[in-house]
């Protein structure tokens, strides 16, 4: 762990109270590049809600997701990876792997911690849109939002809510709010509450302006594609601005009592890494373009720093329950409750990424997978070479060390694909 934390600092996280609520939010295609928490961040975006979140709790910089978000949703709420729970791409019509009933999910562990429990926002583990009571059936006693991949329209949206269709008629960003407000208002217990926002995930839109910084943005679509950097970006300032007015809606007790956990689902899309000559490592990709996210975690128990352990999407699986009280039942989850109360890292030698599905790959999602230690990075695509990257020296991974096939890079290229098999025994 960078910083130095005082004793003071970690007596007072570990008297943090035994129940805290507990919000998980997630934002739909943000990687490192549009955090304000991580050097690699966009200037352009101004987000002080997770800012300030940032400056309080502690953020993870190397945290790893499924680099398409059906399986990184599928591996937060099993805590396994898609190898075993068999979704390891967009769940569709053509890729029909949704999730199973069977699985024990996060919220059945927090039902048993004696949690209230929701998802307001995206859901995307079902291929079939009519199977509008999926989310009850895997644990989920109150859902709100849309059941696909997104919405065409940002003002203009259906979904779902408790097993029935709903259309509404509002700024999605918004209407996903106001029902977290409600929702979290009315309970009188601990609750866990996951927030799937749809931003900024396509279509690039001009959000309401007293929500973002950038004025009178066009809505002329030929003109968002050409550059949708703006959009994206209003998009991005907008989630930060209802995420404060949620946070702000709570009493004082009730914040002070509440974990709030920020991640994104997969690397930014290749629209707004294009300018930059980095498309193909953008969404989609194996690459860390694609697979490294912003993780920031704050609240009761949580000490300020910053952590280089290597995470894995399914390890808030494990970490969240520990703030219940409850094991983790996921053997592909380790919690990250040691490096927030800032007594050490964790057992994780390995973060692992992986993409496949039956449908054929979409325009940059190479099917394949990935995986690195403390300083190297294997990644195998679906019929091609092997790349090995130098993560200290070559984060950007441009130099693929096999390419000149020393004795040393294959050792460890061998050491990595091993360390891959010990995981999924």
């Amino acid at each position: 762990m960078k910083s130095i934390l005082t004793v003071a600092t970690i007596v007072c996280a570990q008297a943090a109270t035994a129940a805290p609520n507990i919000l998980l939010v997630i934002a739909d295609d943000m990687g490192v590049d549009a955090s304000p928490c991580h050097p690699e961040g966009m200037s352009d975006v101004r987000m002080p809600v997770l800012a300030q979140l940032c400056k309080t709790g502690m953020v993870f910089d190397k945290t790893y997701a499924a680099p398409l978000c059906s399986p990184t949703r599928a591996a937060i709420m099993t805590g396994r990876y898609g190898s075993r729970t068999g979704v390891g791409g967009v769940v569709s019509k053509s890729n029909p792997a949704t999730l199973s009933d069977s699985e024990f999910t996060l919220f059945d562990g927090m039902k048993t911690a004696g949690y209230a429990t929701a998802l307001i926002g995206k859901w995307h583990l079902s291929a079939k849109r009519s199977d509008l009571s999926h989310p009850k059936r895997l644990g989920v006693e109150y859902h709100f939002g849309p059941t696909s991949g997104g919405t065409k329209d940002y003002f203009n949206w259906a979904g779902a809510e408790q097993g029935s269709r709903v259309t509404v008629d509002g700024y999605i960003t918004s209407d996903l709010t106001d029902k977290a407000i409600a929702w979290t208002s009315q309970q009188d217990k601990p609750w866990f509450l996951w927030l799937a926002y749809t931003a900024p995930h396509t279509p690039f839109h001009a959000p309401p302006q007293d929500l973002h910084s950038f004025g009178n943005l066009t809505t002329n679509s030929k003109t968002i594609r050409r550059d949708p950097r703006k959009h994206y970006f209003a998009a991005l300032e907008a989630l930060d601005t209802e995420l404060g007015r949620l946070l702000a809606g709570m009493d004082r007790a009730e914040r002070a009592n509440t974990v709030v956990a920020f991640i994104g689902d997969n690397g930014t899309p290749g629209q707004l890494t294009r300018r930059s000559g980095t498309t193909g490592r953008s969404k989609g990709s194996l690459h860390d373009g694609g697979t490294r996210v912003p993780l920031i975690v704050g609240g009761p128990g949580v000490v300020q720093g910053r952590s280089n352990a290597l995470v894995n999407a399914t390890d808030l699986f494990a970490t969240l329950l520990a703030f219940t009280g409850q094991p983790s039942r996921a053997e592909d989850s380790i919690s990250l409750k040691p490096v927030l109360a800032g007594l050490g890292q964790t057992t994780r030698k390995y973060a692992y990424v992986e993409l496949f599905s039956r449908e054929n790959p979409r325009r940059g999602a190479r099917p394949g997978w990935a995986i690195r230690d403390a300083r190297y990075k294997l990644v195998q695509k679906e019929a091609a070479a092997a790349e090995l990257y130098d993560m200290e020296r070559d984060g950007g991974e441009q130099r693929n060390l096999l390419a000149s096939g020393s004795a040393k890079a294959v050792a460890i290229a061998k050491r990595l694909e091993a360390g891959r098999t010990e995981l999924l025994r």
